[in-house]
């Protein structure tokens, strides 16, 4: 997992996304740049003092500097905004640093299991051989028939064949694995972890459900939609704009200075500035109702992977104390009959393949439980607070007054 880690493309891409969330966010908080204005005014175009920048009294060279004066409210609110977009892209890194995991841990148990299931058919093979042997030997000695000694063969091809497709979907587990770490692994792997216990708990999981990626992700969403609730509330005051001017005019004429101030005539917010709170808050109340519905959705989901989960705890618990068991006693009984030649080796080999389908059958059910504890053990129950997000100072009961 370290590996995949520090070689992930995406978490670095979402590093950048919070960094340039941060970077708009001291950006916004500053006043806007002054503008700086030259021109000449009055310029005569005909007549005797056509193009003269000093003949008429009206002819004006002039420096200027303009500044909006954004209100501190305003500047911050949109400052927050930027913030709570950091905190997005934070939660959307989390989110993808969990799927990280449980597609490198899925990955890691893939191969894990491919092994497994490649030493139990090398096993069975080791032992069809000595079978093959055996019948053979009978064969030779009188004892037994040439069906016996094909048999034998048939079934030790059939394993042969079984354990080339298995090497097959090992050596396609490793290149899943290395898709995530970065380099093929070789030999094998190292122990593995104890699928029967998670940090999930199904008694108070309703309590920790919202430090889920998914959860965590439409919390941070609905933080982002009350922060363009209070742009949208501070966009309803105008910003004033202040500018001096300095004109240079003829010797023979005085300079001049002129001062102005200048502000936006909002006389129209009913239906301009107030739609605008309006539509932010409608956003708003829809990320917080999708936020609901994916809480739930996730609740359910992960309650129905935690009792799957006990559930195959419980029949691997069975395979290993009973059925397994029994499974090999059957085949021990039918190998002693044949010895004794009380029991054809039709009998002795379909036993075998009984037992080895049922030690495949378990590792398959090993490899689905696996699934479910990758899935129970990276919910990100710890990665995020489990509080809901607050809703900006001066507008926490705008949603409720809401006609």
């Amino acid at each position: 997992m370290r590996a995949a880690e520090s070689r992930s493309g995406a978490l670095v891409a979402q590093d950048a996304a919070v960094d340039s969330a941060r970077q708009m966010a001291l950006q916004a908080a500053r006043l806007p740049d002054p503008v700086l204005r030259l021109s000449i005014d009055n310029l005569p175009v005909d007549g005797p003092q056509r193009w003269s920048l000093a003949g008429d009294f009206m002819t004006m060279r002039s420096i200027g500097l303009a500044q909006t004066l954004t209100r501190e409210g305003k500047r911050q609110a949109r400052a927050s905004r930027y913030e709570r977009e950091a905190d997005e892209a934070l939660a959307v890194r989390t989110a993808r640093l969990l799927d990280l995991r449980r597609h490198t841990a899925r990955a890691w148990f893939d191969l894990h299991y491919q092994q497994q299931l490649l030493d139990l058919l090398s096993q069975q093979k080791d032992e069809l051989a000595l079978q093959v042997e055996a019948a053979s030997a009978a064969y030779r000695a009188g004892r037994g028939g040439l069906s016996d000694v094909f048999m034998a063969r048939m079934e030790s091809a059939r394993v042969e064949d079984r354990i080339q497709e298995a090497r097959a979907q090992e050596a396609n587990a490793a290149l899943g694995l290395a898709r995530w770490t970065g380099a093929p692994h070789s030999g094998r792997l190292g122990p593995v972890p104890a699928i029967s216990r998670t940090r999930a708990l199904e008694q108070g999981l309703e309590q920790h459900m919202a430090g889920h990626p998914d959860v965590a992700l439409m919390d941070s969403k609905e933080a982002v939609a009350w922060a363009d609730v209070e742009v949208a509330v501070q966009d309803k005051q105008a910003d004033w704009s202040v500018s001096a001017m300095y004109s240079r005019r003829g010797s023979a004429f005085s300079d001049m200075v002129s001062l102005a101030v200048s502000v936006p005539l909002t006389w129209d917010q009913k239906n301009r500035q107030d739609r605008n709170v309006s539509a932010q808050l409608a956003r708003a109340a829809q990320a917080r109702a999708e936020r609901e519905e994916t809480l739930r959705e996730r609740l359910t989901e992960t309650k129905r992977w935690f009792h799957t989960w006990r559930s195959h705890l419980a029949r691997l618990s069975d395979y290993d104390a009973n059925l397994i068991p029994l499974a090999a006693s059957r085949t021990e009984a039918e190998l002693l009959a044949y010895r004794n030649g009380k029991a054809g080796l039709s009998s002795v080999l379909e036993s075998r393949r009984l037992e080895i389908g049922m030690r495949i059958e378990r590792l398959r059910i090993e490899m689905a439980t696996a699934a479910l504890w990758v899935e129970l053990e990276y919910l990100g129950l710890d990665a995020h607070g489990s509080e809901p997000p607050a809703r900006p100072q001066g507008t926490a009961s705008l949603l409720e007054s809401k006609p």
